[in-house]
């Protein structure tokens, strides 16, 4: 299976979103994408997370970007989760971890002092040709959307 590189265009996919959408790269041409990989809706990181992407929506779209968030739970959940914080963006399941492994985000973690593969909590920013232009790996959320918006309006 194609990975996705800094400087290579992304390979392609088309997965389940929210708002009954089947998302794919082509979807975003002529803009900018924020592709945001997070563990599991519903959860503190993850929720801070979403509604920092939420607060700066604005701010990306005049950047001309769109955000996209990843997880590997259902639409069914994406959708509770997109619904009870007024998320403006979309959110892609990938429940068979197709996305998870093209962007290589998929590593082992300690839970409970059990080893799991889980997904990392990363970012990636496309151009609007469909090129990785940047990546995020290990994000700590504080400061973390901030950073990729001035990114986005400088590319």
């Amino acid at each position: 299976m194609p990975t996705a590189a800094i400087g290579k265009k992304i390979p392609a996919f088309k997965l389940p979103a929210t708002s009954e959408k089947t998302l794919g790269p082509g979807d975003f041409k002529g803009r900018k994408l924020v592709l945001f990989f997070y563990p599991k809706d519903d959860t503190p990181g993850c929720t801070l997370e979403g509604q920092g992407f939420r607060d700066h929506y604005a701010a990306f779209q005049d950047a001309g970007a769109e955000i996209v968030g990843v997880s590997r739970d259902s639409v069914a959940s994406h959708e509770k989760f997109k619904s009870k914080f007024d998320f403006p963006f979309e959110l892609i399941s990938d429940a068979d971890e197709k996305l998870c492994t093209i962007f290589n985000v998929m590593r082992e973690k300690n839970m409970y002092g059990r080893k799991v593969m889980g997904v990392e909590r990363s970012t990636f920013l496309i151009d609007e040709q469909g090129v990785l232009r940047q990546e995020w790996r290990k994000v700590k959320v504080p400061g973390h959307v901030e950073e990729v918006l001035e990114a986005a309006k400088t590319l």
